[in-house]
């Protein structure tokens, strides 16, 4: 799924006035909500209305918030508070998204836990924790269309506040558009798109295992990491991404595929060889003359 791009009118409330703490969210034309609650904040969150609701919820773990735990209840803040006090939890982040006019029913929250999770196992973009494809009821079609709706808007309010947990890391039209970028270093064979992200490593890009280069142990513990997670594989002497993966740079996707330093924005090339610096100059360079009326 990706979101349909027109603008929006989208509201964040700040009820403890902390941005860190717990944050609401809204589209002004719409009856969902979605709220963030930090850990550190569970008990004040249980305090509010919402947390007497139905709820879809989303829990998110690890150290750079990869790891996505998705599930629903007919008492939200009581179900987050289970898994506060389970040690065998480790979250820091919930998301929880209710009704304003507090309608949805247990079908409803089944209904987008099963498409949630099925969504975001779609995308690959976080290690998915749920052991199962949660229940997908019996859903009428008129009911199974406001659902469907439903969670359009709550993936908007997700994206909205840094989760995009169910937007593919390269749309249909950028997967096929130039330019493609591409870093070939040292033995690297490597392909990527540029986003608003970051750069995007497709699958199937491949750089060798170990490098002859003087670098440093914290490049090999990134590597291990993503080995670890099944991002990437190793084939011999090479290790091969497995999916599609995004970093936060263009230097950061280089200088994991280069175990060592590099420049990002002159190691990735179109295949007519302009480096991604040079093609974001000419782009700059066009849009600049289009305001100038073309002088």
């Amino acid at each position: 799924m990706t979101i349909q791009k027109r603008p929006r009118m989208i509201q964040i409330f700040l009820p403890g006035g902390d941005p860190a703490g717990i944050r609401i969210t809204e589209q002004t034309t719409s009856i969902i909500r979605l709220i963030e609650v930090p850990r550190s904040d569970i008990a004040e969150f249980v305090t509010m209305p919402e947390a007497k609701q139905v709820g879809l919820y989303f829990l998110l773990s690890g150290d750079n918030k990869d790891e996505l735990y998705i599930g629903q209840s007919g008492a939200v803040g009581s179900r987050l508070m289970q898994h506060h006090k389970d040690e065998n939890k480790d979250w820091e982040r919930a998301l929880v998204l209710v009704s304003l006019t507090n309608n949805l029913t247990q079908t409803h929250v089944l209904y987008l836990e099963s498409l949630s999770i099925e969504k975001a196992k779609s995308c690959q973009r976080y290690n998915l924790l749920n052991g199962n494809g949660g229940q997908k009821p019996h859903t009428p079609v008129p009911l199974k269309a406001d659902c469907d709706e439903l969670h359009d808007i709550g993936s908007l309010l997700l994206a909205t506040l840094g989760y995009p947990l169910f937007e593919p890391l390269t749309g249909p039209t950028e997967a096929s558009a130039e330019p493609l970028f591409i870093c070939s270093r040292t033995g690297v064979e490597a392909k990527g798109i540029y986003t608003n992200e970051g750069m995007v490593v497709l699958k199937g890009s491949s750089a060798p295992m170990t490098t002859k280069r003087k670098t440093e142990q914290r490049f090999f513990d990134k590597r291990d990491q993503l080995l670890a997670k099944g991002v990437i594989a190793e084939q011999g002497e090479r290790f091969v991404f497995q999916r599609d993966h995004l970093f936060q740079t263009p230097s950061g996707a280089s200088m994991f595929l280069l175990l060592g330093t590099s420049n990002g924005w002159l190691d990735w090339k179109t295949e007519q060889g302009v480096t991604l610096h040079d093609y974001q100059g000419r782009a700059l360079e066009s849009a600049s003359k289009q305001l100038s009326g073309g002088e």
